[in-house]
């Protein structure tokens, strides 16, 4: 088990980034696999915000463009989707209290570390190495594999 972080998606969208034919082939083995895979909510949304930002991509999507994609992965037979449970709180709590300097964009990563752990998962794919912040993570950088 594992989770797919907004860099390794945005990475396989953009066929101009140096890391999209590794990223491509990584997610479409994934979407073909049994075994269960996750990313969240808030992975999508920022996917959603960033291939579609004119400052980011060369060529940025559309809105109906880049929801067809993530449309495609929620179609994985195999991709859960983590979402908080009424332990989520008292994770939240616990992670700040283990790791009392997070800040600014780094809460993000909190969140999707959050919820790592409220579901038993410790394997994160992505690029952002703010998640080696993360003691109780093992991150993967889907290009070094």
């Amino acid at each position: 088990m594992f989770v797919v972080d907004t860099n390794v998606l945005v990475y396989a969208a953009d066929a101009d980034a140096p890391a999209s034919d590794r990223c491509r082939t990584l997610l479409e083995e994934w979407r073909r696999q049994r075994s269960a895979w996750y990313t969240t909510w808030s992975v999508f949304y920022e996917f959603l915000r960033i291939v579609t930002h004119p400052r980011v991509l060369r060529t940025p999507w559309t809105a109906g463009q880049a929801w067809s994609f993530v449309d495609a992965m929620l179609a994985s037979p195999a991709l859960g989707i983590l979402i908080e449970t009424d332990r989520h709180a008292a994770v939240v709590d616990q992670v700040l209290q283990e790791i009392p300097h997070l800040s600014g964009n780094v809460l993000h990563d909190a969140h999707t570390a959050a919820l790592m752990r409220e579901h038993g998962i410790r394997r994160i794919y992505t690029r952002d190495t703010d998640f080696h912040r993360f003691p109780f993570l093992e991150v993967v950088d889907p290009l070094a594999t």
